[in-house]
Order: structure tokens, then C-alpha cells, then sequence
């Protein structure tokens, strides 16, 4: 299928691996330009790279923390004018609600409420301004069906699923959709850590960890980066504009709900 966005800019954050870095090879495979970020310069390097070298598109990489102020300055410097913003970042370490403190909430808010926000404060002017433009958080299943030990991640990503659901509706009639994708378990670096906090807890091996957590979705495996970032790459495409607000479950079944 022809996504239709051909020669468009594309912005994702957190992309030099894992799930980021599944949404801009899918976005380059569809011909749109990119600005990549990561806070690991080398790795970042390497991904732009790749995707230069795979998919022929224009790919700048901008090492930054998007979290900070300064870091989200010297990234939208180098984007300019965007037409798809893809936000992600790592999600905050699990832990019992006894475990964290002001510092903890503040930290997870800046990276997965408050980052996001600013960037599409940033860029949704010009998009309205052009009439077109997609906007994709990558927050997580816990917003459907809250994960008890990842509380901090419950409590930011909730907060900005709600700041979508509003201001998706206002941006939609100049043309821009903002949605949100809900990954759940993928074979990601972000999977091993979990894994790993299993393998310690428990005392088990790590495959024995992984099987665990398998036998607990549907599909009984992992999801990949690729068939996530196939999924991301359709939001952005021009199929999509009827879609606005929208919370998209990318989780192999494993949330047992209904709607």
C-alpha cells in the first residue's frame, strides 16, 4: 500500500533503537525525510546511518535529552518545518507506590507527559499553518489496564493520553490528527530490563523469565519493532486522517478488555 506521505519531514524521538527506531524505518520505507533523536550519540550515528543507506531518504541526527529544555531546543532547531511527529521515550523503572517520591513522579512526567506536550506545542502551529500533519505518542497498554508495578508510568502516560483527547479534537479540523500507539510487550531493550528485575526477583534464568511472560499474551510471543513501526507508519499516512484521538492497543491481546 502506497501510505501516501512520500517526501514528507518526520521528527521521532528516543529512535536510535527499540521501538522509535522501528517507526523511522517504516516512515523511510514510505520516502519521508527524518530527524532522528537519542541521547547516545554513537548509536544514533549508526541508526542514521543504516536507514540513509537502506531507504535513500535525508536523515539528520540530533543527540539530545528531549526532556530537558535545552535538548528539545537544539532538536526542533534542527527539524524545522515537520509534518509527522513521532514522541517516544523510556519509560520510568517499575517499583512498589512505597518506593517513590516527588523527584520520582517529576522525572517520569518530564519524560512521558510533559516532553511530548512541549514538542507538539512546538510544531502543531505549523502544521495547522500547512493543513496537514500527524502526531503519534508511543505511550503504553498500562493506559487501558494499569500495570501495578510500573505506577509512575500508569500516572504520566494517563496524564498525557488525556491532554490528546482534548486537543486532538481542536487541531483535527486543520487537517492534523494526533493519536496515541500502546505498545505492550516488544523484543526491546525495555523487555530485557523488565526481564531481568523477573529473573532476580524470582531467582529464575532469563529465558525461563521471558517464557513466563510470553504464556501470559495471546500471541504467546514478543512483539517486534518492525511490525510496531509498520502500525505507527500507517497513522501517519494520508489513510488515517478520519482517525483522530485514538488509543491503538499493539499488545498481542495480552489486555483483557472489551473496548
Amino acid at each position: 500500500m502506497d501510505l501516501g506521505i512520500k517526501g514528507k519531514r518526520a521528527l521521532v524521538t528516543a529512535s536510535s533503537k527499540g521501538l522509535g527506531r522501528g517507526c523511522a524505518e517504516a516512515l523511510a520505507a514510505a520516502g519521508v525525510d527524518l530527524v532522528l533523536n537519542a541521547r547516545g550519540a554513537e548509536a544514533l550515528e549508526a541508526t542514521a546511518a543504516d536507514i540513509r543507506a537502506a531507504h535513500g531518504v535525508e536523515v539528520t541526527a540530533v543527540a539530545a535529552d528531549i526532556t530537558t529544555e535545552d535538548g528539545r531546543a537544539r532538536v526542533l532547531e534542527a527539524a524545522g518545518a515537520v509534518d509527522i511527529l513521532v514522541t517516544n521515550a523510556g519509560g520510568p523503572p517499575p517499583g512498589m507506590w512505597s518506593d517513590w517520591g516527588r523527584s520520582d513522579f517529576i522525572a517520569a512526567l518530564d519524560a512521558n507527559m510533559l516532553a511530548p506536550i512541549a514538542l507538539m506545542t512546538a510544531l502543531l502551529p505549523g502544521m495547522i499553518e500547512r493543513g496537514w500533519g500527524r502526531v503519534v505518542n508511543i505511550t503504553s497498554q498500562s493506559v487501558k489496564a494499569p500495570i501495578p508495578q510500573l505506577g509512575l508510568s500508569n500516572a504520566a502516560r494517563t496524564g498525557l493520553t488525556g491532554y490528546v483527547a482534548g486537543t486532538s479534537r481542536q487541531v483535527a479540523p486543520h487537517g492534523v490528527t494526533i493519536n496515541n500507539l500502546l505498545p505492550g510487550i516488544h523484543d526491546t531493550d525495555r523487555a530485557t530490563s523488565l526481564d531481568q528485575g523477573v529473573s532476580q526477583r524470582e531467582g529464575v534464568d532469563m529465558a525461563t523469565a521471558r517464557a513466563r511472560r510470553e504464556a501470559t499474551i495471546p500471541t504467546r510471543r514478543y512483539g517486534t519493532p518492525e511490525e510496531f513501526g509498520a502500525a505507527c507508519a500507517f497513522i501517519c499516512s494520508q489513510h488515517a486522517g478520519f482517525m483522530v484521538g485514538q488509543n491503538v492497543l499493539l499488545d498481542g491481546g495480552a489486555t483483557n478488555a472489551t473496548i
